[in-house]
């Protein structure tokens, strides 16, 4: 019998799926003692080589109300060719092709090892990828350079019959018409006018006219008749001209005067590119991809004004309600992002300058709509660069490894029901059997959209058992659910991938044992975390970690072992003993806490956690610290500040930066230049393994992180300092008479003082 941790790990392989709980409670009242809800992390398109897609259709359940995909789970009867659905029970005729099945001629869809399988939908005609450029043209010159130079190079990694459309924008809004040869023409808008999408596309032309206008020549039969591919145009046609357009676009001509910031008409681009995909192209894969150097400073949408002097909002202006463009401003963007997400378009925010850019304002436009969001200083720089490129990066098949116009449907056996779902997707309102009423995240519904998404995106997804306390399931019963997500694939292919998984029930009086045993205290935790973030949204800081920190205490009242009133007999069992730590981190985390940050900064941060898979995000909360010394190979070490020793170089990885850290002693050698003397090989490879193996993660990971290089006492050194555990700060230092280790000036309790308050609490009967 494989142990609990792989079976999690294959199921996570071979579904991409992460359970809270393997073994469910099953009663709604057991279930809610539980503490951490019966949840689990999905990546619906996670990369799975050895899945290669069939070419049917699936079949379906006939029960309208449950619509179920024959999956390997349900019963069937091979000599009357019927099957049973193993979430209503109705049974089904298989369809006439599949006549030849029986025990050892089975379909894929009933074979065990395809719990998950991928089908192709053969009818309607494929849908080309589009792709529009929002390009802001109020940049620094060398900045401006270098973002014209990477839209270059994307246009050569994008397929020949993708769409492509550009818009400028400054003080002016521009829509470039690219089917016109020798001669640059554009449609120009005012930057300060709210326009309807209905306005917009009369201005394009995009409304058909009333009148038919007899064509000069016969259409051929592979042009879209349509008008709309003036501003859309296959690359192939145009790729030198637009070339040649993007290398001519100039800085906004609008002279700034002095101490004012220039005028740039954002929330009017975004409105003018949302309308025009969706006049042309409604519910085809669509990337509106904005790239900006600074605040929108004009018309709807403006989040600062042009004085200089009046800097952009910062977290002290929200709370005392200072913001005064703020709420105008998000309600904006958020009516574009979902129109844009019924359109089943998807937005890209790159802001790429050293102020804030408006990303707290604009942050709904990637977040509800599965797009990409990527923060830097500026268009020049490798973190820009290489992020962007690698947003076409091609899978082992040579297509784009991003999906569009997704539908995720969440189907249950009548035990369960959805509560609610969070990462980038919106709610698509399908109320039915198994929609739970106490909403979790995006609740309410049993199927969302999402408009982008590509093999790491994951979405949690929580659940609530509603089997009643005296209902007992027999024994050995199990509990399914069947995960549908339809999506347009990057070589415009219709796909349905669909998984099914199962999990036992167990009596909590008697199999209490069973249930803790299978607890996945990394799941949970980022199920958890992703809980908070997404109330942090909405409510104080301070609330929602004393919400963390009640359930914390709950969970250890409910699974520790202990006596009443004696902190120092408190023991958790293997499978809970790394929770607390990812709570202690996860409350010190950019997530939870916004000091030290700026508005845009937690937009971002929050962003990014909200669909990364379940190894990202545990990074994320619990960044990893690697140590490099003589005494032997490099070795994981405790992410504390006791590990901050003279003779050791530290790598830490917290997704977002990467930082190489020499102490002491290894600072001043390297200063002292002994890395360069024939008889100290050994230091310069010493010197070097962190730099290799830094480099490797900067190759792989998306977006790009930061890359950080200091010693003891470097200014930079701020970013580890922040991060351990500070074990011994200027309080305690000289009380514990220790010497190794980094004292870190902080007031920040450590990991040790949180968990003796934990267990204090949690042995409490006032508790």
């Amino acid at each position: 019998m494989a142990t609990y941790l792989e079976f999690i790990q294959q199921n996570e392989e071979r579904d991409g799926v992460r359970f809270s709980w393997n073994v469910w409670p099953s009663s709604r009242l057991e279930a809610t003692r539980m503490v951490v809800p019966l949840a689990c992390l999905l990546t619906p398109l996670k990369e799975r080589p050895d899945l290669p897609p069939v070419q049917y259709e699936p079949v379906l359940c006939s029960r309208p109300t449950c619509k179920a995909i024959l999956n390997p789970l349900c019963q069937v009867d091979y000599r009357a060719k019927l099957w049973a659905c193993n979430f209503c029970f109705q049974r089904n005729q298989f369809p006439p092709a599949y006549a030849g099945i029986s025990e050892v001629n089975q379909p894929a869809e009933l074979m065990p090892q395809f719990s998950t399988i991928e089908y192709v939908i053969q009818r309607g005609a494929p849908s080309p990828l589009i792709f529009l450029y929002v390009v802001d043209t109020c940049l620094e010159d060398d900045d401006l350079q270098a973002l014209k130079e990477s839209l270059q190079m994307s246009l050569s990694l994008l397929p020949p019959d993708a769409l492509v459309g550009l818009i400028t924008f400054g003080r002016m809004v521009q829509v470039h018409e690219l089917s016109c040869e020798g001669i640059s023409k554009s449609y120009v808008f005012r930057g300060t006018k709210d326009l309807t999408a209905k306005q917009i596309q009369d201005m394009l032309g995009l409304t058909k006219p009333a009148t038919p206008v007899q064509p000069v020549r016969p259409a051929q039969p592979q042009e879209r008749p349509s008008v709309s591919t003036r501003f859309l145009q296959p690359i192939h046609k145009i790729d030198m001209n637009l070339t040649d357009l993007l290398g001519e676009l100039q800085r906004d001509p609008w002279p700034v005067p002095q101490g004012k910031r220039p005028l740039r008409s954002t929330g009017v681009a975004l409105s003018i590119a949302v309308g025009l995909l969706e006049g042309t192209f409604p519910n085809t894969g669509a990337r509106i991809m904005l790239f900006t150097g600074g605040p929108p400073t004009q018309g709807p949408g403006m989040v600062v004004g042009d004085e200089l002097k009046v800097p952009i909002r910062s977290w002290h202006d929200i709370e005392k309600d200072n913001a005064r463009f703020m709420k105008k401003a998000t309600k904006h963007y958020e009516m574009l992002a979902n129109r844009t997400a019924a359109n089943g378009h998807c937005i890209d925010i790159y802001a790429c300058a050293l102020d804030q850019t408006g990303l707290l304002e604009m942050k709904c436009c990637p977040n509800l709509t599965g797009g990409y969001m990527v923060m830097g200083d500026s268009f020049n720089t490798s973190l820009f660069k290489q992020t962007f490129q690698r947003i076409f990066s091609k899978d082992f098949n040579g297509n784009f490894r991003m999906a569009f116009g997704a539908t995720l449907e969440v189907k249950t056996s009548r035990e369960l029901k959805v509560a609610g779902a969070i990462g980038p997707c919106v709610s698509l309102n399908v109320k039915g059997p198994c929609v739970s009423e106490n909403e979790l995240g995006v609740g309410g519904t049993s199927q969302w959209k999402i408009c982008g998404l590509d093999p790491t995106t994951t979405l949690g997804i929580y659940f609530e058992v509603v089997n009643q306390h005296n209902a007992p399931i027999p024994q050995g019963g199990r509990g399914a659910i069947q995960f549908v997500t339809h999506y347009q694939h990057s070589s415009t292919q219709r796909r349905i991938r669909v998984t099914t998984v199962a999990r036992n029930w167990a009596d909590v009086q008697s199999q209490l044992k069973h249930i803790e045993a299978a607890f996945d205290q990394e799941a949970a935790a980022v199920l958890m975390a992703r809980l908070g973030v997404f109330r942090a949204e909405s409510e104080e800081g301070p609330d929602v970690l004393r919400w963390l920190d009640r359930q914390l205490i709950r969970l250890c009242q409910k699974f520790g072992q202990y006596n009443k009133e004696d902190p120092m007999s408190f023991r958790l069992s293997d499978s809970f003993s790394l929770y607390p730590q990812f709570m202690f981190h996860l409350r010190r985390s950019p997530f939870l806490q916004v000091f030290n940050n700026s508005p845009d900064e937690s937009s971002y941060y929050r962003h990014h956690f909200a669909r990364q898979d379940l190894t990202q995000s545990l990074i994320m909360i619990q960044p990893i610290l690697y140590s490099y010394s003589f005494h032997g190979p490099p070795e994981p070490v405790l992410l504390d500040s006791s590990s901050i020793l003279a003779d050791r170089i530290l790598l830490m990885d917290t997704f977002f930066q990467i930082v190489i850290y020499l102490g002491e002693t290894i600072a001043q050698w390297r200063k002292a230049g002994y890395q360069d003397m024939p008889e100290y090989e050994n230091f310069k490879h010493l010197l070097q393994a962190p730099l290799d193996d830094a480099q490797e993660i900067l190759q792989a990971r998306f977006p790009m992180p930061r890359y950080i290089h200091t010693e003891h006492g470097g200014s930079q050194a701020r970013f580890l300092l922040s991060k351990v555990n500070p074990s011994q700060t200027h309080n305690n230092l000289y009380a514990w008479g220790q010497e190794t280790g980094a004292p870190i000036l902080t007031d920040d309790v450590s990991l040790q003082v949180f968990m003796d308050h934990l267990k204090k609490l949690a042995v409490s009967s006032a508790c």
